[in-house]
């Protein structure tokens, strides 16, 4: 019989892949899911995004691999997005780098910079994805606590105790996924400072800034950050583009040129029709936002009435495609509560603890629901 690598004992299955399986099998048997749990854009790409990708399928070589670094005015319109919205200055040439969606970058990241046994902080509650990734490359994942009565925010005092001799990089992601929690620009400056006391990699995560967010940040603004952090971005959330998977690093050009050694050795570069597709979300006007906003903000307003008459409590101030809340003083496990409600009433919502033991207590509500749907869950209880 043939044997799977050692290294897939250190991981499971993701936790979405599993259980929207199990949804999809109620679904299959008539039941009327609400889906309420992952936070995939319902909504479309902008018309001139459509066009463009349309528009290219005729171009001359449109259908022929492309550059491992994407085309030329992709890497510009990135530049030109980040000046914009951030005020980051990045060489288009050398400090930017398309990726076929973040996820792949933080694996693209982990396998440039991580060896065996090397030591990486990872947020928890955080994205699931930062523990697999470095498992699979044989890191030792090291959780730091983020929790409520701190702001969602690591305690580096506490942490610099720490023993980090082998620690080499460390996840963060602000606006924070799952809870919604902000950093400020002095909070990141702590971030940076801290990340070159200790010669940390320091990677911000960062695809919620726009959405439900009256003040996107960029780590990069800090002075100094390109020494010492990364960014990851994507298109997926603020323009409507999961599926298309097209995603961003930004960073200097020396650990910029490490990435790009793993990724040319494991694909061939993004459809073209996609990358022009990406160019012309990148060069959405305000109004976009602001029309985005106007439909997050309705469904929210909603969905936090969903949360309400489930005894639940929130942040008024959390941003991002998510709500986060706090259950019911008492019930002992968001993974029973949550289950009893996709049984009960057939509405998934997810379960805090996938996130990180500091996720028990908490479930996560996702705004791509429209508002009929989001009615209709009400209108079960």
């Amino acid at each position: 019989m043939i044997q799977t690598a050692d290294r897939l004992k250190t991981v499971q299955e993701y936790y979405f892949s599993k259980k929207l399986r199990e949804v999809r099998g109620l679904m299959a048997k008539g039941r009327p899911i609400i889906n309420m749990g992952i936070g995939s854009p319902d909504l479309a790409p902008s018309e001139s995004v459509i066009d463009a990708i349309q528009n290219a399928v005729t171009d001359k070589g449109a259908h022929q691999y492309q550059s491992y670094q994407g085309l030329p005015e992709l890497r510009e319109a990135i530049a030109d997005f980040y000046k914009s919205k951030f005020d980051v200055e990045a060489d288009a040439v050398s400090e930017i780098l398309p990726l076929m969606g973040s996820k792949e970058g933080i694996m693209h990241i982990s396998m440039a910079f991580l060896n065996e046994g090397d030591g990486v902080l990872i947020p928890n509650p955080g994205y699931p994805t930062y523990t697999s990734v470095s498992k699979l490359v044989g890191a030792n994942p090291i959780y730091y606590d983020l929790v409520e009565d701190k702001g969602w925010f690591p305690d580096l005092e506490w942490l610099e105790k720490e023993d980090l001799t082998n620690v080499k990089l460390m996840w963060i992601s602000y606006p924070h996924m799952p809870t919604g929690a902000s950093a400020s620009k002095k909070q990141f400056e702590k971030l940076i400072a801290f990340a070159q006391r200790n010669n940390i990699l320091l990677i911000n995560d960062n695809p919620y800034s726009f959405v439900l967010n009256d003040n996107p940040l960029s780590i990069l603004s800090v002075e100094g950050a390109k020494d010492v952090a990364l960014e990851l971005n994507s298109l997926s959330k603020t323009f409507n583009m999961a599926g298309w998977r097209v995603g961003m690093v930004l960073g200097n050009s020396e650990n910029l040129q490490s990435i790009l050694k793993v990724k040319s050795n494991m694909d061939s570069g993004m459809f073209y029709g996609i990358q022009k597709g990406a160019i012309a979300a990148l060069g959405s006007s305000q109004e976009w936002f602001d029309d985005l906003n106007k439909v997050y903000s309705a469904r929210k307003e909603l969905m936090l009435k969903l949360v309400e008459k489930l005894g639940c409590t929130y942040d008024s101030t959390s941003v991002g495609m998510f709500v986060w809340a706090r259950l019911p003083h008492g019930v002992p496990s968001a993974e029973k509560f949550i289950d009893d409600i996709l049984y009960d009433k057939d509405i998934f919502i997810t379960p805090g603890t996938i996130f990180g033991s500091n996720g028990e207590g908490y479930i996560r509500f996702s705004l791509c629901v429209t508002e009929e749907k989001i009615q209709e869950a009400i209108d079960r209880f």
